[in-house]
C-alpha cells in the first residue's frame, strides 16, 4: 500500500518492517499477477494440534450424528480449541 501511496521502496520496507528486497518483490508479484498470496501455503505434513483438532471433531460428529452442522459447530466451538466453521464441520 506504501508504494501505491507514492512512498518509496526504502520508506515502506520501513514502515512495514521487513527489508527491501521483500518490498520489491513483493510489489511486483502485486503488478503482475494481482495477488500477493502464496501458491504453497499448506504444503507439508498437518500439524500436531490439526490432528488433534480433527480427530475431536470426528469424534464428535460420530457422538451426534442425530445434529444439524449449525449445532455440531456451535458445540465444537464451545470447547477449549481454536473454532471451527460451519462449512468444515459440514464437510465431515
Amino acid at each position: 500500500m506504501g508504494r501505491r501511496l507514492g512512498r518509496s521502496i526504502t520508506e515502506t520496507a520501513r514502515l512495514v518492517g521487513c527489508s527491501r528486497s521483500a518490498v520489491v518483490s513483493i510489489h511486483a508479484k502485486w503488478i503482475n499477477d494481482g495477488d500477493i498470496s502464496s501458491r504453497r501455503q499448506g504444503v507439508g505434513r498437518p500439524t500436531r494440534r490439526q490432528r488433534k483438532r480433527r480427530r475431536r471433531l470426528s469424534c464428535l460428529v460420530r457422538q451426534n450424528r442425530r445434529q444439524t452442522v449449525v449445532q455440531l459447530a456451535a458445540q465444537y466451538n464451545a470447547g477449549p480449541s481454536a473454532s471451527v466453521s460451519e462449512h468444515i464441520v459440514q464437510r465431515f
